[in-house]
């Protein structure tokens, strides 16, 4: 029950403060950490057992002191450790900074001001945006807010509850790992393997149960003809999650997703994902925040019954 005392004070600090550039970020540490690894370990032969060495050390370095700090603070007193624990989890989900973001495409967009546009979304993904039309920015930004709503918010509190804050940190370090490392080029094909597979495993169950709720409380469509797109449609993603959410988001909103992304001038053919009900507009962007906070809080809601079940169960066993 404290881990979900402190899942619902995280979330309300998220909530409230979002991501101030101010705030001294652990991710931010974390990305220093791997930069350090990736300067002195990505060369030569054994790449990637060094990757393997990399992702590993960084978890158990950021599990060790977050569980220190915790294990500490509830020694303490409770209402000192649900506070430090609490602090710890907000520090891993991005709802408000998530919002935000979208928010920071859509108004140029509203005022006519692609270029600005491109620019802002160019902060958030990381494909090329110089070249981008409004059609291709939203659907850019639909895509990064269908995804992160997994990888940057359900599931680290699906750690959180399954782990506190130590699990929901360490899933952090993989996902940062994966985001810093996990390319498919020459550089890092052999090192950064480990981090893609590992991110691969840790978002496996939130990235499907994050889909199905956003299906479920996202009625803007008939529930049964959402979830069999989504059930067509999810596999076809190079990432065994990131299609999951897109999916479902291309479902609810009526609009289809996917199609020719370029990476530092590389050129991507994904597959096209959802049905082409409406062509992709601004509006788009507004109505996938609202679809991605209205699946937030109902996760919650799910964490809590699932919480209490497996208090009583622990209780009761």
């Amino acid at each position: 029950m404290h881990h979900l005392f402190a899942i619902m004070l995280a979330v309300a600090l998220d909530c409230w403060l979002g991501d101030p550039r101010w705030f001294p970020h652990p991710v931010r540490g974390m990305g220093a950490l791997i930069a350090y690894f990736d300067r002195h370990f990505n060369r030569g032969r054994g790449r990637r057992l060094k990757g393997i060495f990399t992702v590993a050390s960084l978890c158990l370095i950021i599990y060790a002191i977050s569980f220190f700090l915790v294990y500490t603070s509830y020694r303490i007193t409770t209402g000192l450790g649900i506070v430090i624990e609490a602090f710890l989890i907000f520090t891993t989900i991005a709802t408000k900074s998530l919002k935000e973001a979208a928010w920071h495409v859509l108004v140029p967009l509203e005022q006519g001001d692609v270029e600005k546009a491109r620019k802002e979304l160019s902060m958030i993904v990381g494909r090329d945006t110089e070249n981008l039309d409004e059609r291709e920015i939203v659907r850019a930004c639909v895509e990064t807010v269908a995804e992160n709503t997994s990888d940057g918010i359900t599931a680290p509190l699906f750690y959180a509850l399954l782990g506190g804050a130590p699990l929901a940190l360490a899933y952090r370090a993989v996902n940062t790992c994966d985001s810093m490392l996990g390319y498919k080029n020459d550089t890092y094909r052999d090192f950064g393997w480990a981090s893609a597979r590992l991110d691969d495993v840790f978002n496996y169950i939130p990235a499907r149960l994050t889909a199905i709720v956003m299906v479920l409380v996202n009625r803007e469509r008939r529930i049964r003809h959402c979830l069999k797109l989504l059930m067509r449609d999810a596999h076809k993603h190079p990432s065994p999650n990131s299609g999951w959410g897109e999916a479902a988001m291309a479902a609810l909103l009526g609009v289809q997703l996917g199609g020719t992304n370029t990476y530092k001038g590389v050129v991507s053919h994904r597959p096209n994902i959802g049905d082409p009900l409406h062509q992709l507009r601004k509006e788009h962007i507004r109505q996938s925040v609202n679809v991605m906070i209205r699946t937030v809080f109902a996760f919650i809601v799910l964490l809590w019954i699932g919480g209490i079940i497996i208090e009583f169960t622990v209780s009761w066993g």
